[in-house]
């Protein structure tokens, strides 16, 4: 390269590979907090939030802890130990309880939200997995082992149904407006639609574009439902009303969890290849990927807060520090 060249091309190469290293002003995801928990490395699992405490709970299933994280101070404020294989933990505010699904086991737990001190276990076949709390209907859902759907009711702690589902459950979504819940049935290959007035099967809307979906997101107002997919990695777009599959979106491997922004219109994947994934609608049937922020390796899990805007992403730990972390994410 002669001297005039290089005047000319190096400072051009250098300013483009600092741009493509930056990250761009506009990026629809910005880091804005990390916060550091204690525990060895290993699989981390879901997460629930309570919002007016300003707490978010960790399923640490390397360390056989619940996390309670605290927002404000950006610190671990308390593990809940004995959580054996814990994976589905959620929140009901109006309570204040918390409930936590175990792997090991299939114990369900619910803790005083104050003392953190368990006030009810009940005992599943085994491998408690997914819970979602339904302020609506005051119930706890349990997707466990021997193709269950457990109905626990939120005050009383009893066990009103235990819905048989044609494969093991995975994630789950309820609709706010109608006795609906969409939960994913990989094995089965298809979304089992359940009527949760007479908790019981009422639709089967099979899964073909992928396999291995375990994470669901819904529209409600569109009649939309997302599926993440493992097998191959990408998101299906289903209508609701019919269980037709409408179009799909390529993302990158090992997504866990899903969420559906209804004030931005748009998604977010968390995938443990490692990246969050923003999805965006380019009309009713379709999405496609809008950007793809760098996380770690096997972070899966996440939860995502609609009003303030703030995607949770679990980090299994890294080299150097002292146990997992969760990465706040605000969407712009």
């Amino acid at each position: 390269m002669n001297a005039r060249l290089r005047i000319f091309v190096l400072p051009a190469l250098a300013a483009l590979l600092t741009a493509a290293a930056a990250p761009a002003a506009d990026a629809p995801l910005e880091l804005v907090q990390t916060i550091v928990s204690q525990g060895k490395a290993g699989d981390l699992d879901h997460l629930a939030l309570d919002v007016k405490g300003q707490r978010l709970f960790l399923s640490n299933k390397a360390n056989d802890t619940v996390d309670v994280l605290d927002l404000k101070t950006g610190q671990l404020a308390k593990q809940i130990p004995g959580q054996n294989g814990v994976q589905g933990v959620a929140y009901a505010p109006e309570l204040d309880r918390i409930f936590t699904g175990l792997g090991t086991g299939g114990f369900f737990n619910v803790f005083n939200g104050q003392t953190y001190k368990v006030v009810k276990t009940i005992k599943f076949a085994d491998d408690a997995d997914n819970v979602r709390y339904d302020a609506a209907r005051g119930r706890v859902y349990v997707a466990h082992a021997e193709k269950s759907l457990g109905v626990v009711d939120a005050k009383t702690y009893a066990l009103k149904a235990d819905i048989k589902l044609p494969s093991d459950g995975e994630a789950f979504v309820l609709e706010v407006n109608r006795p609906r819940l969409y939960i994913a049935c990989p094995d089965g290959g298809e979304v089992a639609v359940i009527d949760t007035d007479k908790n019981e099967v009422k639709s089967h809307y099979p899964v073909k574009m992928a396999e291995e979906f375990p994470a669901v997101a819904l529209d409600e107002a569109a009649h939309r439902l997302y599926i993440g997919c493992r097998k191959q990695p990408m998101v299906v777009v289903m209508d609701t009303e019919t269980g037709k599959e409408l179009s799909s979106a390529a993302i990158p491997g090992g997504i866990d969890d899903l969420h559906f922004d209804g004030k931005r219109k748009q998604l977010y994947a968390s995938c443990g290849e490692g990246f969050a994934v923003v999805l965006r609608s380019t009309d009713a049937d379709h999405v496609e990927v809008a950007a793809k922020v760098g996380t770690a390796v096997g972070a899966k899990t996440s939860q995502f807060d609609p009003d303030s805007g703030r995607l949770y992403v679990a980090v299994p730990r890294q080299e150097g520090k002292d146990g997992p972390e969760i990465r706040v994410f605000q969407v712009k």
